[in-house]
Formats: C-alpha cells, structure tokens, sequence
C-alpha cells in the first residue's frame, strides 16, 4: 500500500500543463541562442562545462545522459574548435580532464545573455506587469517543488 494517497485531478492537471509549457519554453529559450556551427549536444556540453570544468567524458556523458563514445565524439570536436581543453588529471594520470578555453567561456556567455534577451523581451512584449508577478510567483512555487 502506498504511503500517499492518489495525486488530486487538479495535481494531475497542473503535472501536465507544467511539464508541456516547461518543454516547449525550454526547446525555445534554446532556439533563441543557436549557433549555426554547434549542436543542441555541443551548446549543452559547454553550458555543463562552465557550470563544473574539470570533469572527464564520462562524467560529461552521465551527466547528460548519453553514451560515453557519443561523448567523446562531442569533446573531440568542441575541442577542434578551440572550444574546450583536456588536461591529465593531477590526481590519475590515466584521466583526462575537460575545461573551457576562453573562447569556450565566451560561446556560453553569449549563449546566456542570448537566451535572458530573448525570453526578457518576449515577457515585455507579451505579457502585463500583472502577468510578469504572476510569473515570478508561480516560479517561487515551482522552486519549492525542488526541494528536498
């Protein structure tokens, strides 16, 4: 027997608008900052790297839920691009580990701001003052939903 009861008609409910809007907002925001010359895969392994550098492929790979030879596939082309770099890991010399160049950090800077325009504007644009509160509060729910 389960320890919580059923989830209510409106849990079902709000479970799934949130999810569809958080997935189509998500697939948009990430559109807004395209790059012609990086992948989705690509732009996501840098945006990962310059939240934790210093991770190997597969934590990468793990991390992002793919395999680690399609991984390393990605990492060997961002770091052709000059995009990222390895380096032995002082701890194992067996390990490499991954870091952004300059020019890495600089691609996800622009990635970043890119995509706080965009859905800035959009907020501006498409929404009252009332609605932008609205939204600020029902992201503090959200968050809360995150906690453990």
């Amino acid at each position: 027997m389960s320890e919580h009861p059923s989830p209510s008609p409106s849990a079902v409910e709000a479970s799934r608008e949130v999810r569809a809007a958080i997935s189509r907002l998500r697939r948009r925001i990430l559109k807004a900052s395209e790059v012609e010359d990086l992948t989705l895969g690509q732009a996501s392994t840098l945006a990962r790297l310059s939240d934790k550098g210093g991770v190997t492929a597969s934590e990468l790979a793990a991390a992002e839920g793919v395999r680690h030879q399609s991984m390393t596939a990605t990492v060997t082309s961002l770091a052709a691009r000059g995009l990222l770099e390895r380096s032995p890991d002082p701890d194992d010399g067996r390990r490499l580990l991954l870091t952004l160049t300059t020019e890495g950090r600089r691609r996800v800077a622009e990635g970043r701001q890119a995509r706080t325009e965009w859905l800035a504007g959009r907020l501006q644009e498409r929404c009252t003052e009332e609605e932008r509160q609205a939204v600020i509060a029902a992201m503090a729910v959200l968050e809360r939903l995150t906690l453990d």
